[in-house]
């Protein structure tokens, strides 16, 4: 197997194309072999040369309701009385650390997400 870090930009794309010829290869092959290294080398490129930010916190939780078709009421458990979740949502209260727990635990919003500070 002849394998290269990826060093630039140029580099990238050509491990992607190749990516895409490999898709189809069968699990504990030669090819998908080459396709689980290759995509690892592809994800530490990317993770150092195209890092994402964490959403808000507020975004994150609007998000999985949005998904998830939910309503501020089904909120309260995580967060309390429905007052206090719309004071969170309109950003009039900050999320506590039991808050954060709650949402993370009920409904598989990442902690990271929800403990990022608010611009």
């Amino acid at each position: 197997m002849n394998i290269r870090p990826i060093h630039s930009e140029a580099d990238y794309h050509a491990t992607l194309r190749e990516i895409e010829t490999l898709m189809s290869a069968t699990a504990d092959s030669p090819e998908g072999d080459r396709l689980d290294v290759l995509v690892i080398l592809v994800e530490a490129y990317e993770r150092a040369h195209f890092p994402m930010d964490l959403p808000d916190p507020i975004e994150a939780i609007k998000f999985v309701m949005e998904q998830r078709g939910l309503s501020p009421k089904d909120l309260e458990p995580a967060i309390g009385r429905l007052n206090r979740v719309y004071e969170v949502l309109n950003r009039t209260r900050p999320l506590s650390l039991t808050m954060i727990r709650n949402l993370h635990a009920l409904f598989g919003i990442p902690a990271e997400s929800l403990i990022k500070q608010s611009a």
